[in-house]
């Protein structure tokens, strides 16, 4: 090979990006889609994290998970395998591996005509299965939505840290919603799929499997979520005290119609 042909090959290959670049892309393509579109069928969801009496139901749709394309970008390496046939429709699978090797990991099928998911499923960092939603049966053509992703407000990472000091958030985790019910604040932690939920309370809660909780002060703060108990109990390890009142500009009104 001459030596002009060897520098136009190897510009080539490093033009080409990270080999999960264009499974990325593809797999944020059908949850931009999934934002005004959603199929609708019957669904069997199993949710074995939080533990609950009845794992398993029926639903006409799949639960809502608030997938954040920048963040996922972000946090996880995406890769894609298949095809493989769900409720008799062909799917390609996306496997999302977290760089946080303590956050769950997700699969996601998405169906091959209509650009859709079809499935998912949520292991944690062990390997147990969490949770999973999968279509038996889908109707005629999906249905629409609306599913807008709200931005991340800017000035909130400084101000909860501001609110909470000593806080460590955990690897990928950053603030992105904040809820007030009369002397409780709670705020969501999102790496772009899982989430966690940060609240500081005149009362704390019993430690339990994905959840820590300390008294800060005046207040207790707990965060709850599917993390390795150690890394939650680490993320709270430096509070002393809670002052959430400063995030006060950046509550969100509930929606009413989900």
């Amino acid at each position: 090979m001459s030596r002009a042909a060897w520098l136009m090959a190897a510009l080539l290959i490093l033009s080409s990006g990270p080999a999960d670049a264009a499974d990325a892309d593809d797999l944020l393509l059908a949850l931009k889609r999934a934002r005004t579109l959603a199929i609708r069928g019957q669904a069997e969801v199993t949710v074995n994290f939080p533990p609950g009496s009845e794992p398993t139901r029926r639903a006409g749709q799949l639960p809502h998970v608030p997938f954040r394309p920048a963040l996922l970008e972000r946090n996880f390496t995406v890769s894609r395998s298949g095809p493989e046939t769900l409720a008799g429709r062909a799917t390609t699978r996306y496997d999302l591996s977290p760089h946080n090797a303590g956050a769950s990991r997700w699969s996601l099928w998405i169906d091959t005509v209509w650009n859709l998911p079809l499935a998912y499923e949520e292991r944690l960092a062990d390997g147990s299965l969490a949770r999973r939603a999968a279509f038996v049966k889908v109707g005629a053509l999906p249905a629409k939505v609306s599913r807008p992703v709200t931005s991340v407000p800017a000035g909130l990472r400084a101000a909860l840290l501001r609110a909470l000091p000593g806080l460590r958030l955990p690897a990928g985790f950053v603030p992105v919603d904040v809820r007030r019910q009369g002397k409780r604040w709670t705020v969501t932690l999102s790496d772009g799929v899982n989430v966690l939920a940060l609240v500081a309370a005149p009362r704390g809660v019993q430690a339990a499997p994905g959840v820590a909780s300390r008294k800060a002060g005046t207040r207790a703060v707990w965060l709850v979520g599917a993390l390795p108990q150690n890394a939650l109990r680490d993320a709270l390890a430096g509070v002393r005290e809670a002052d959430p009142e400063g995030l006060g500009t950046f509550v969100t009104v509930p929606d009413s119609n989900p």
